[in-house]
């Protein structure tokens, strides 16, 4: 792949957007549409290449996955003319005689770079809002997620024209090379780290950009909370797709008095969800890589194994683990863990865990077990994150009606639903005159005109 040949494909779709067709509602319908058809056409193949890539289950794949894409595509073939209309405006009487107009305009060529972790998903949904908002678009493929990236590029490629959307995989080099091209609008899925550098890019060509990026997302059990149902959803949401979830719970803070009991019913849990050996388990995820399987088992001696610890490297494998006895400051607590390791500390009073919370980088999530409903709902306000659960975890993301996103560290911007439309396209201000009449007031000579325009406003 050489850098002319990005250049070219990034002027035919500067080119192709310039002919109008993507700003009709009836064609950003026909694409949505073509794109459906194009997963479900091929939803066993996607599923098989998500298999070999995460190990991923097929329920795990379409709940997470698949069923994510269908119903955003159902969402904006549902609302896209509605949210593209011309919308009319209030006009201030001194602007007599004109009217006012808010237009809803795409940006023109977008960047969407997608992460491996979900590489279907975090794919496709943002491409879908650069599609209904009437975009062109580059797509570029996560490249450790090998086989979901290949059959995506193939697919996309062969079903869209090039100068309208255009999937490429590859590595850092096709990075350095995207970031040399000025886009009208980059949507950026990953690493802090890396949202910099695309963040920094973007700022060279003033260039607006969303990054979705992560964080060490806290899930906080409280002395009240339903210990039996913390502990279910806690292991469902932490061990979904091995632990590399941008939103899984990153750590636990536990109430100190309930901490014994509930980390006994985690791992009751862990059992009972994918049984004595989680190795055999159909349901349970691999590590992308060998670095990342290096990375997270590195953490495993940073505490206390309460259960799990267990990893096979031939095959990318990490047991569902509980860590105790972690410092605050041990490496499993200083960057995202995004593996199946769940380290542990303790809190006494619940002031204790939101001055823990709100000492760190804001998380893209927070979880907050309690019975206390209407006292969490004024606990989460002094502490910041993208999203909050409130008794449950990473449900937030499958409302298509709430944004996702998140803030300062872990992101800025927010898509999905009328989110994503809003995030690829931008209002436009329209004022109608007419010709036939013009106010004399507002042009010179101004004379004494002063005095009437302090009555008017």
């Amino acid at each position: 792949m050489e850098e002319a040949w990005i250049r070219q494909i990034v002027a035919a779709q500067r080119g192709f957007f310039a002919d109008g067709q993507t700003k009709e509602p009836a064609f950003r319908i026909a694409a949505l549409q073509k794109l459906k058809s194009l997963v479900r056409k091929h939803e066993n193949a996607l599923m098989d290449a998500l298999e070999e890539d995460l190990r991923k289950s097929q329920f795990e794949s379409y709940i997470t996955e698949i069923g994510h894409v269908y119903k955003e595509i159902e969402w904006h073939l549902r609302h896209l003319k509605r949210l593209s209309r011309t919308r009319r405006m209030p006009t201030p009487w001194v602007l007599f005689p004109s009217r006012s107009r808010i237009l809803r305009e795409p940006y023109g060529t977008v960047l969407i770079v997608s992460p491996w972790n979900y590489p279907l998903n975090l794919a496709l949904i943002p491409l879908i809002g650069a599609i209904a908002a009437g975009n062109c678009a580059l797509l570029k493929l996560a490249h450790y997620s090998t086989a979901t990236s290949a059959l995506l590029e193939k697919l996309i490629n062969q079903s869209f024209p090039e100068n309208y959307i255009r999937a490429l995989d590859g590595g850092r080099e096709v990075n350095h090379m995207l970031l040399k091209e000025r886009f009208d609008y980059l949507f950026f899925t990953g690493s802090p780290a890396l949202g910099k550098v695309f963040a920094e890019s973007a700022a060279k060509n003033l260039t607006p950009c969303t990054l979705e990026l992560g964080g060490k997302s806290p899930c906080i059990v409280d002395r009240d909370a339903d210990l039996q149902t913390a502990a279910r959803r806690i292991v469902w949401g932490k061990f979904l797709n091995a632990g590399q979830t941008c939103i899984a719970p990153d750590h636990l803070l536990v109430q100190k008095d309930i901490k014994e009991e509930l980390l006994k019913k985690i791992c009751a849990e862990i059992e009972r969800q994918f049984g004595a050996d989680p190795y055999e388990s159909p349901d349970f995820g691999r590590m992308i890589n060998g670095a990342a399987f290096a990375r997270v088992s590195a953490y495993l001696s940073d505490g206390k194994i309460v259960c799990g610890g267990k990893i096979r490297e031939a095959d990318r494998y990490i047991a569902p683990t509980l860590l105790d006895e972690v410092s605050p400051d041990a490496p499993v607590m200083r960057d995202e863990i995004f593996g199946p390791i769940l380290p542990v500390l303790t809190f006494g009073h619940i002031d204790e865990a939101v001055r823990i919370v709100s000492s760190r980088k804001k998380p893209l999530a927070l979880y907050y077990f309690t019975k206390d409903v209407r006292g969490a709902q004024k606990r989460i306000r002094e502490m910041d994150s993208g999203g909050v659960c409130i008794n449950d975890v990473v449900i937030h993301y499958g409302n298509p009606r709430l944004p996702f996103g998140g803030v300062g560290n872990s992101g800025t911007g927010r898509y999905h639903g009328k989110y994503s439309f809003d995030t690829f396209s931008r209002e436009r201000a329209c004022v109608i005159s007419p010709t036939l009449f013009d106010i004399p007031v507002k042009f010179a000579p101004y004379g004494k005109k002063l005095r009437l325009l302090r009555k008017i406003f």
